[in-house]
């Protein structure tokens, strides 16, 4: 494997996303994730989700955000909410890619960023799992990155929606492990 190269992706572990799940459990793990990473030179990028303000971007019929105006402007990109969480904060040589929907490649410049590096493994972690995890895991599989979910960096706010998600559908397409055992395969 040593003619891989690896990234981990950190994805919206933003603000105002973090509580909707239990943030604690799952910031704990991707807290873990990327230590570990920064420690073995993986690379590592956050992704977020965010607008422009008028939210130019959304279409009234999109089912995902469509009536996100709702929010006034929680979900533009200088907002508070949009901003990854203090405890995950990137370092200067880390982006940190907003998307506009919710795959972390739709919207984005996330695989031009990743092909840059040579990358083709990544390894996932999100919230929320049922989202952008899922979201991203079909995207990558078809653009044929080599796939790990830590399946404890991972949340969502149907408990149901993750375990079957993480025990049945995921691995399909990636090997779905925890934060402490890819650590200890590193």
């Amino acid at each position: 494997m040593s003619d891989t190269r690896t990234v981990l992706l950190i994805m919206d572990f933003q603000n105002g996303i973090l509580g909707r799940v239990d943030g604690d459990t799952v910031l704990a793990a991707a807290r873990r994730a990327v230590g570990a990473a920064r420690d073995n030179d993986i690379p590592v990028m956050f992704v977020r989700v965010a607008f422009r303000p008028g939210y130019p971007e959304v279409a009234g019929a999109n089912p995902t955000f469509g009536r996100i105006h709702q929010f006034g402007d929680a979900m533009t990109q200088d907002h508070p909410a949009t901003q990854i969480h203090p405890a995950l904060q990137a370092r200067p040589d880390e982006p940190v890619i907003t998307k506009r929907r919710v795959s972390a490649f739709s919207g984005s410049d996330l695989d031009v960023l990743l092909r840059g590096t040579g990358a083709d493994s990544l390894v996932l972690a999100g919230v929320s799992t049922g989202g952008v995890v899922l979201s991203t895991v079909r995207q990558a599989a078809d653009l044929d990155y080599r796939l790990t979910v830590l399946a404890d960096a991972c949340a969502d706010a149907d408990p149901e929606v993750h375990r079957v998600l993480t025990e049945k559908v995921f691995p399909r397409q990636a090997v779905v492990t925890t934060t402490d055992e890819w650590i200890r395969a590193l």
